[in-house]
């Protein structure tokens, strides 16, 4: 079984209950649910801290578990729900889909799934990314960056470009090298998922605030899968308007 857990919570600095945020008719979080229970998925679950995320998901007939308002990741809300669910025994592989990015595509789920075909090669750990297309997205630090080595693992996750083009102008970075930036899908077998939240914060998440980061610094390889599929997260009132105008556009 592959089971997909999306963590929910209502609290959010700069927009307070967004997944219940209306985008279209439907709110965020049904969108997220529904494309998610397209992709090779045999169960989808909403792990939310919230009564009323908690009664919104299950009255559109989705799956949701109430966890503790007190988590300092989603890793670990994703953790509690997978043992509210009894950590059954048959899950190989658990999927963490970002309860705020209601554009997921269900072909990028499935190219984590993939890497769980064959229990024999399966990773520890998987992720997505995908190219850099601008500038913008280069120098913008809240789009993380990746490099990789020659097997397809993260070396190396940085709210700065990386890498830095000794002797060349950081305008002509982009047309020297092919930049690679994280997006935030992931997949763990279930007792690696156990072991990550007893790991304490790191010296580089701390830094970066990019929780990978601790998982790397402990020992645990990366594997990555390339898309060519975007994706975006929403965080402030500017990007649900962006993701009003795309639904209007027909995206």
């Amino acid at each position: 079984m592959v089971l997909g857990l999306i963590p929910a919570r209502y609290a959010s600095t700069r927009l307070p209950g967004k997944p219940l945020v209306d985008l279209g008719g439907i709110s965020m979080i049904e969108r997220v649910v529904r494309q998610a229970q397209q992709a090779h998925l045999d169960r989808v679950v909403v792990a939310t801290d919230d009564a009323r995320i908690l009664a919104h998901v299950r009255g559109f007939g989705g799956e949701a578990v109430l966890t503790r308002p007190d988590h300092h990741s989603g890793t670990d809300r994703l953790y509690e729900a997978f043992q509210q669910l009894g950590s059954p025994a048959e899950v190989r592989a658990i999927i963490n889909i970002q309860g705020d990015e209601p554009f997921v595509h269900p072909a990028q789920i499935n190219a984590l799934v993939d890497f769980f075909t064959d229990e024999r090669t399966a990773p520890d750990i998987a992720t997505l990314v995908t190219p850099v297309r601008s500038a913008e997205e280069l120098f913008s630090p809240h789009l993380p960056k990746v490099v990789l080595n020659q097997r397809q693992e993260a070396l190396y996750f940085s709210r700065h470009p990386l890498p830095y083009q000794r002797g060349r102008a950081p305008a002509e970075w982009l047309a020297h090298h092919r930049y690679l930036r994280h997006l935030g899908l992931y997949a763990y077998r279930p007792g690696v998922l156990a072991r990550l939240t007893q790991l304490p914060v790191s010296a580089l998440e701390a830094a970066e605030s990019l929780e990978q980061l601790r998982w790397l610094e402990a020992g645990y390889a990366i594997r990555c899968a390339e898309t060519e599929l975007d994706a975006f997260g929403i965080d402030t009132p500017e990007d649900v308007a962006r993701a009003r105008q795309q639904l209007a556009a027909g995206g």
